[in-house]
């Protein structure tokens, strides 16, 4: 009698481990379909993301049906390693002046300004290209022309402005940081060498000499002649004498119009119906195609130099 109840529940025992086995087996290959499921979803959503991104692309859908105004977009800080870079922006405007159908180019512009550099370039292409292709260029302020995006709308036409736009700041400026004098309270000692008795002048844990200083300032002022000169050549009698035109303030679209900083208040669209007289815009703008897009969200940065992350020069 007991042998045979110690092999009833042996046989209830082994019924068990199977039962539990085949569960897991069964567990598992659920789990495997439907990761296979979101795997195959997944990919449908990055396939799905990639057309929707190609399709979105002014430069495969542009296709203008007669006489228009072009616009290229100036946007966001205006740098080497930005959509509003003179690598980006002067293909775009060559492209637009170059197409016959094109009756004037429109830079809609919204930055707080960036480089001197790349502002000055596109500042000059501005000025070689009316004379080259005998089309006028405006500039459209949405919220803001600030500094270096000023340095580039000072040489379109005309600078039409919202009311409540915030435009000027004329000025540049170099920022940085010095730790030298915390430095000293933690008991911290710089060691740089150097070749060359100023290499290390902008060197942010090492102080800086008089002498360094006025040459770093020798430098601001010429960058900011620089560019009071090319809004004096743009703008012309239309600036109004004030002695703080220059001084780094910045003002409503509504002052800048009455300082001579911009000619009238205007949109795109406005400007594109009631200026141009070509009612149809069509966008030239040297947008990333979707490679650099991914590149640059995922580490295009990484390149950038040490000093470059603590100093830099640029009139904002």
């Amino acid at each position: 009698m007991a042998n045979q109840n110690l092999t009833s529940d042996d046989g209830a025992w082994e019924r068990a481990a199977i039962e539990k086995l085949l569960l897991a087996n069964i567990r598992e290959r659920r789990a495997v379909r439907r990761w296979r499921m979101v795997k195959s979803l997944l990919w449908l959503i990055l396939i799905g993301a990639i057309a929707w991104a190609l399709l979105a692309d002014e430069r495969f859908n542009r296709k203008p049906a007669g006489p228009h105004t072009a616009m290229v977009s100036i946007k966001g800080e205006i740098g080497g390693d930005t959509t509003s870079s003179a690598d980006k922006v002067l293909p775009a405007m060559r492209d637009a002046l170059e197409d016959d159908s094109t009756k004037a180019l429109v830079l809609l512009i919204d930055s707080p300004g960036g480089s001197p550099v790349h502002a000055g370039l596109i500042n000059d292409e501005i000025v070689r290209l009316k004379k080259l292709h005998k089309k006028p260029i405006y500039a459209v302020v949405e919220e803001t022309c600030a500094s270096a995006a000023y340095y580039i709308a000072s040489a379109a036409d005309k600078i039409y402005v919202d009311k409540a736009s915030i435009v000027g700041s004329i000025g540049v400026l170099m920022d940085g940081f010095g730790f030298t004098g915390t430095m000293e309270k933690l008991g911290i000692e710089r060691r740089l060498l150097t070749a060359g008795q100023n290499k290390g002048m902008l060197d942010p844990f090492s102080p800086m000499t008089d002498t360094q200083r006025q040459y770093a300032q020798t430098l601001l002022d010429q960058t900011y002649q620089q560019f009071i000169d090319a809004v004096k050549k743009g703008r012309g009698n239309r600036l109004k004498e004030s002695t703080e035109l220059f001084s780094g303030l910045f003002w409503t679209g509504a002052q800048a119009v009455d300082l001579g900083l911009a000619d009238e208040l205007g949109s795109l669209d406005s400007v594109a119906r009631e200026v141009v007289k070509a009612a149809e815009v069509v966008d030239y703008t040297n947008r990333d195609n979707l490679a650099e897009r991914m590149a640059r969200r995922f580490g295009a940065a990484l390149g950038q130099g040490a000093m470059s992350m603590l100093l830099k020069v640029r009139i904002m």
